[in-house]
């Protein structure tokens, strides 16, 4: 594992200063922006979509990792390939798995496979062939703010071993109550890409002070689980 990267979610955000907020992400070393797109059908809430991710693409040139959490997403899949650079879909709601990342690859996106705490890896080994990034559901997903369900990050090292036997390098991403806390134990498990939320943006600290830190609890980890330098 060569890096680490940080995708602060602007579910827990300040919707009323949300530019501010994006901007200060990217100034406080985000790589990229991980944006919860909720339909309130396969999750009860609802949140945003293509009309606000279009505006925010103006504000900042972070990556887009963007998590659909709708019925149908192959049917939303087009809609937001011009203004993304990731696009990742659930294996629950999406039963043409392959047909689906196809669909993202050949619009010239990175592809993603997602799996909520109650799916097995079984579900997802055959898309290991296929998907740049798979992420992993520590929490119910719905809502931001939520606790870490941390036996999930079993799946991680599950899904790493599984890849590694494929030799394929991808992605493996947690979101879902990434805390200082237990930053390292997801390194450790084998994901390289941590989804922050409230971790980021909250009042105890400024966004590029929370980053910071969280960058320096998984770097740390990186280098004493890898052994590499940096």
């Amino acid at each position: 594992m060569t890096t680490v990267k940080l995708a602060p979610s602007i579910l827990t955000a300040d919707f009323g200063r949300l530019a501010d907020e994006v901007r200060a992400a990217e100034a406080g070393g985000a790589d990229m922006l991980h944006l919860d797109v909720m339909d309130g059908q396969f999750v009860p809430n609802i949140t945003f979509g293509h009309t606000l991710v279009a505006a925010l693409r103006k504000v900042t040139d972070l990556p887009f990792d963007l998590h659909l959490m709708v019925e149908k997403p192959e049917n939303q899949v087009e809609a937001f390939a011009d203004v993304v650079d990731t696009i990742n879909v659930h294996i629950e709601v999406s039963p043409h798995i392959h047909r689906t990342l196809d669909q993202v690859h050949k619009l010239g996106k990175r592809a993603g496979v997602c799996l909520n705490p109650g799916t097995p890896v079984s579900a997802i080994e055959e898309s290991l062939h296929d998907a740049d990034q798979v992420m992993v559901m520590t929490i119910n997903p719905g809502w931001g703010g939520q606790q870490m369900i941390r036996h999930q990050l079993g799946k991680v090292a599950r899904i790493r071993g599984a890849a590694a036997a494929l030799e394929r390098e991808i992605d493996i991403e947690i979101d879902g109550g990434v805390k200082a806390a237990n930053v390292a134990d997801c390194v450790r498990a084998g994901a390289n890409v941590l989804v922050c939320g409230s971790s980021v943006y909250n009042a105890e600290e400024s966004v590029a002070a929370n980053l910071q830190r969280l960058r320096e609890l998984a770097d740390g980890a990186r280098r004493e689980t890898y052994g590499v330098a940096g």
